[in-house]
């Protein structure tokens, strides 16, 4: 009796990082790397690359590990995908960063998990139940940032990646729904101390930042053979944070980000100026020649609408810092999955302690399966600045 093991979980995936699916032509594996999952960034439209200010740098930008002093640990939950009713689809993030003085930086450490729940095992004779399995996938990251210069930060992380989407083949392939590989990003954080605009007065020193972040690059993920095996979600972000106004109780900070999938899908092999055969469509660059052939899937105008930008914005109240409330929008154009949000968050600081949480808003019009997510994260922090 042939085992058949259901894939719905590659279909909810579909639901999140839209331009993996742009046009039918770029896909990838395990997409749940790209989650934002901090519900701090989330509240702010999903953007923090240019902030990195506590110990989801590990995720939006190591680079900023380089300025962060004390110690921190944080978790966050979400149920995702609410529009699908589904108890058991869910996401949990912990991370936990600490400066080291002896090793000139910081080190950070985290672990993603996506829980996709019960699926039902059937025959190839018919629809009835032979067994059950659950699906799962999780990454474990170790991260390290460092000042190369008083006012630029410098960081790496190494990351370990199980995507267990079924312990059993399908038909009659040979392989399973299990793959394990490993990926690294870069990135960096600036922040001047001194910043003056031309033909001004006006200083920008600690109040504006910019940063990168290069994000899982590694070997093609194998679930059944070699020849099927997808690319990574390699991900380009640029960032931008500034904080215009601040005082003894108040602050006000903006945050903008732009980010690209670093995948290039499709290739001419035999010669005939078209891509037509299976192996010509599937064919994908290894990662380090699509950090720059990515650019060239489609016509100039066409990777620049690719681009996903985001922008948010925090304000803070107290000394030191209490109440927090913030906003964001999400945009993806509609010809690379569309999506388009707003977010809403809010925070709360006590001593050492503190409570964040975000919602998604999309209009009735979308029914996006994003639409009404909330994520919760609870932290400690010691040591560092609140």
């Amino acid at each position: 009796m042939k085992k058949f093991g259901s894939f719905l979980a590659v279909l909810l995936l579909c639901a999140m990082p839209g331009e993996l699916f742009a046009q039918g032509t770029i896909t990838t594996a395990v997409p749940f790397l790209l989650i934002s999952p901090n519900s701090r960034a989330s509240g702010m439209g999903e953007s923090g690359t240019g902030i990195a200010d506590d110990a989801a740098a590990i995720f939006w930008n190591p680079g900023g590990l380089a300025f962060l002093k004390g110690s921190e640990v944080s978790i966050s939950h979400a149920n995702w995908l609410p529009q699908f009713h589904l108890s058991d689809l869910f996401y949990d993030y912990l991370n936990y960063r600490q400066d080291v003085p002896e090793w000139g930086g910081s080190i950070a450490a985290s672990v993603t998990y996506l829980n996709l729940g019960e699926f039902i095992q059937t025959s190839d004779k018919g629809p009835e139940e032979i067994g059950r399995f659950k699906a799962f996938e999780y990454a474990a990251t170790l991260g390290y940032g460092t000042l190369v210069a008083d006012n630029f930060g410098l960081g790496m992380n190494l990351r370990f990646i199980n995507s267990r989407l079924s312990p059993i083949g399908t038909a009659q392939e040979k392989g399973d729904g299990i793959a394990y590989d490993v990926s690294f990003d870069l990135g960096f954080l600036y922040k001047p101390k001194t910043l003056l605009i031309p033909f001004t007065d006006v200083d920008l020193g600690n109040a504006l930042s910019v940063g990168m972040n290069l994000s899982n690059m590694g070997p093609k993920v194998t679930y059944v053979d070699a020849a099927q095996a997808d690319p990574l979600p390699t991900n380009l972000r640029l960032g931008f944070g500034i904080t215009p106004y601040q005082d003894d109780y108040n602050s006000l900070k903006f945050a903008l980000d732009f980010s690209k999938l670093m995948v290039r899908r499709g290739k001419d092999l035999n010669g005939d100026g078209k891509i037509t055969t299976d192996d010509e469509v599937s064919y994908t660059d290894p990662f380090y020649k699509a950090i720059f052939t990515s650019w060239t899937n489609m016509s100039l105008n066409n990777e620049l609408r690719s681009i996903i930008s985001s922008a948010g914005m925090e304000y803070w109240y107290g000394n030191p810092k209490l109440i927090a409330l913030r906003m964001g929008y999400f945009y993806e154009d509609p010809s690379f999955g569309g999506r388009k949000f707003m977010t809403f968050g809010a925070g709360i600081r006590y001593d050492i302690y503190g409570f964040d949480f975000s919602y998604v808003y999309t209009s009735s019009d979308q029914n996006s399966p994003l639409s009404d997510t909330l994520r919760f994260t609870l932290l400690i922090l010691w040591g560092g600045l609140n």
